[in-house]
């Protein structure tokens, strides 16, 4: 890159002294002014990197041309020497913003030496200047980066807290009510346990079960059903006080809980039911009418936890459904009851038994009464519980009304199917004399809409003969769900499994709905069997069903057969099976019981 010098002199002839001097110096270029007016009129035309500068000139002398260069733009940090036969003025130009000197007369190798070295420091300083620009303008881009990172990173920080915010919001509350959650209910119910230890005092919880959601639900959509439990949470609301705690626990289910003792919580839950009294939902034109069922448990000093309060609530409930009728109960701890607890533990125990494969497969003959009956071995299967720590049998009467009451019995008749059907299926030899095993189905299983497609596919995963296979439903569950159980049946009627329909006589029985529903043979509860022989008016109910059967032409299986008289008067009505301790107390399905069974 090409330097510019200018040389300011009154002399010419030194000017051309010092141009001779310089010649042969690579990429310079040189300039000449002969005062300081005219060098001061060049360097604003263009300003150069070095300058020669003569002090004894007429006019403005070297000193003052270097203080007014010093003022022009660009000539701050340019390089001047003083060419000077007078040392003692070196102090007065270095004072005038000169940055070197030369002594007359002029030794070329120095003035070379001097213009090298000022010209490399100008070359170095506008590096350095170039860099530094890039620099600051890499700083400005990266502080700018740095604010623009800096708000996001604020933003980002910001959202986030709303986000935990949100989470914890929604970590407690029901999304479509807005009102607490089962979460946060715990934590206020093992709080109040624990202020019990202190105060002696807990409060109550109110249990409410929606009467008639259902109806909603099916006819209008799951929209009008949110939109009826948010109406119900601002009806509790309205109702309870800053210092009740109310929340939902799902599906139709509220829960308050109220620092009241037993009779004012009595008398909330009178309230509340007195305001559903008034209550009806309006959807797309229509009116629907909703109750609810409330239970009142109050904290009673035998809880420990939030599970064994809710298992108290939950059995609180059950009996209100149960018993129908009264919608509110105050359920109180007697003498005798259970202990919440060993319900809790009750729950705990069936989840292992299902996970840990504690159920046992027995089953019980189905024996045929009259001369005409069809060739093969009739069964129905048993559910049983295995007590491992006493390494003993539970009967289904101990354990299943847990099962039911948590909601484990859909698990366990599933279970029970696939365990069954495997089992025969693995003795092909003996499964060739079973004319028709009998698995009962709860209504529980009965009301998921997928079940006849999951038996469909077990029965082809298993390769077990469709015809091979009765299920057992309940008469009541039948009635109540009747075009689902019809569709049900219907499916799996053309895969060639058989129906029959259990506890006969306990519910609705009519011409109507049996004729319906494709049952295979009807099932005469056992109540009403046990004593025939004794009761003439369990006989009379017994002929009844019996001819009711013929006339639908179905064949009729009479359970809880104990005695031989039973027997006898079943025989002369005409009913063409049997099943009960007098021909089979129930046993372990396996290929030593089975064997038996058919080589009888």
């Amino acid at each position: 890159m090409t330097a510019s010098l200018l040389i300011v002199d009154d002399t010419p002839e030194n000017i051309d002294l010092l141009v001779s001097m310089l010649e042969g110096q690579e990429a310079l270029e040189l300039m000449a002014a002969t005062s300081g007016e005219r060098a001061l009129e060049l360097v604003q035309r263009r300003p150069p990197d070095l300058v020669l500068l003569d002090v004894m000139m007429p006019g403005i002398d070297g000193f003052e041309t270097c203080r007014r260069l010093r003022k022009l733009p660009g000539m701050a940090e340019v390089p001047v020497l003083f060419v000077t036969a007078k040392t003692d003025e070196v102090g007065e130009g270095f004072a005038a913003g000169g940055s070197d000197y030369l002594s007359k007369p002029v030794r070329a190798d120095e003035l070379r030496a001097r213009v090298q070295h000022h010209l490399e420091r100008r070359r170095l300083w506008r590096a350095l200047q170039t860099v530094n620009a890039e620099l600051e303008g890499r700083v400005r881009e990266r502080t700018q980066e740095l604010m623009q990172a800096n708000r996001q990173l604020r933003e980002e920080i910001n959202e986030r807290r709303f986000m935990q915010d949100r989470l914890s919001y929604l970590a407690k509350h029901d999304f479509v009510t807005r009102l607490y959650n089962r979460d946060a209910l715990e934590n206020q119910v093992q709080m109040r346990l624990l202020e019990r230890c202190h105060s002696g005092e807990a409060g109550c919880l109110l249990m409410l079960d929606l009467a008639r959601f259902r109806n909603v639900n099916d006819s209008c959509g799951y929209i009008a059903g949110d939109e009826l439990l948010r109406q119900v949470a601002d009806l509790l609301a309205a109702l309870s006080s800053p210092a009740e705690f109310l929340a939902r626990l799902g599906g139709d289910r509220y829960a308050l809980l109220t620092p009241e003792g037993a009779e004012g919580a009595l008398r909330l839950a009178q309230r509340l039911k007195q305001a559903f009294e008034g209550f009806h939902f309006q959807w797309d034109g229509r009116s629907y009418p909703i109750d609810a069922r409330i239970a009142v448990v109050p904290l009673a000093r035998e809880f420990l936890s939030f599970d064994q309060v809710m298992a108290k609530a939950d059995e609180a409930c059950y009996l209100l459904r149960a018993e129908g009728g009264q919608q509110v109960r105050l359920h109180r701890s007697l003498v005798g009851d259970a202990d919440p607890r060993e319900a809790v533990a009750w729950l705990h125990r069936l989840m292992d038994a299902i996970q840990q494969q504690h159920l046992r497969v027995y089953f019980q003959r189905i024996v045929p009464l009259q001369q005409d009956a069809e060739p093969g071995l009739l069964m129905e299967v048993l559910v049983r519980l295995w007590d491992e720590p006493n390494q003993r049998i539970v009967p289904p009467g101990v354990f299943l009304q847990h099962a039911s009451r948590y909601q484990l019995i859909e698990q366990i008749d599933h279970w029970m199917l696939r365990e069954t059907l495997s089992q025969l299926v693995r003795l092909p030899e003996l499964l060739a004399g079973v004319r028709q095993v009998s698995v009962n189905l709860s209504a529980q299983v009965l009301r998921d809409a997928q079940l006849a497609d999951r038996i469909d596919t077990l029965l082809r995963e298993l390769n077990f003969p469709p015809d091979k296979l009765c299920l057992e439903i309940t008469e009541s569950e039948a009635v109540v769900n009747l075009d689902q159980a019809q569709a049900f049946m219907v499916q799996l009627k053309a895969r060639g499994v058989r129906f029959s329909l259990d506890d006969f006589g306990t519910g609705f029985a009519s011409f109507a709905y049996l004729k319906r529903l494709p049952f295979d043979r009807l099932k005469i509860d056992g109540a009403f069997v046990r004593d025939m022989d004794a009761d003439a008016a369990n006989a009379a109910m017994v002929a009844s069903m019996v001819q009711m059967a013929q006339a639908l032409d179905l064949p009729v299986v009479a359970e809880f057969v104990e005695r031989g008289a039973v027997v006898h008067r079943l025989r002369e009505m005409g009913v063409q099976y049997a099943q009960g301790y007098y021909f089979h107390q129930p046993e372990a399905l396996n290929e030593a019981s089975l064997r038996a069974a058919l080589a009888l």
